[in-house]
């Protein structure tokens, strides 16, 4: 008996989401990040230049869904971590240190191997389907947030 696939719904997207989520902070702890420490120093690491505090907080906080002064405390970790500074010449503007690079490139080099495992097989066209989906969800999904507030 073949086991009939389920429909995408919240549940199964939910899943999903929090499988991956639970593989990547297994591998953050190992670097001594949280999860929102590892989204918010990626958006410096990937960055080419300085980023402006106030919206390195606002883009972490559109994607996490969280409050302001959580990240606002998760980028103060940051910096007493010396994972990311102050630049000198813009101190509006937060930067990269060696440690930080170096703590984002590790845990990415961890996490890459685990990722091509978990879609290792999937079919190119499986992925750009679930992937437009997905994005279509997350469109309604904040649309109908900004119209609760």
């Amino acid at each position: 008996m073949t086991a009939v696939a389920p429909t995408t719904d919240p549940r199964v997207i939910a899943l999903a989401h929090y499988a991956g989520r639970a593989v990547l902070e297994r591998v953050l702890t190992g670097h001594g990040l949280t999860f929102q420490q590892s989204v918010t120093l990626r958006v410096v690491a990937v960055a080419d230049e300085p980023v402006d505090r106030d919206r390195l907080v606002d883009q972490v906080v559109d994607a996490l869904k969280v409050g302001e002064t959580d990240i606002r405390a998760v980028v103060a970790e940051l910096v007493a971590a010396e994972l990311v500074e102050t630049d000198p010449a813009q101190p509006s503007r937060l930067r990269i240190t060696d440690a930080g690079r170096e703590s984002f490139t590790r845990s990415a080099a961890e996490t890459a191997p685990i990722s091509a495992r978990i879609y290792a097989g999937i079919p190119a066209e499986d992925l750009a389907a679930a992937g437009r989906v997905l994005t279509l969800i997350t469109e309604r999904a904040n649309a109908e947030l900004a119209a609760m507030k």
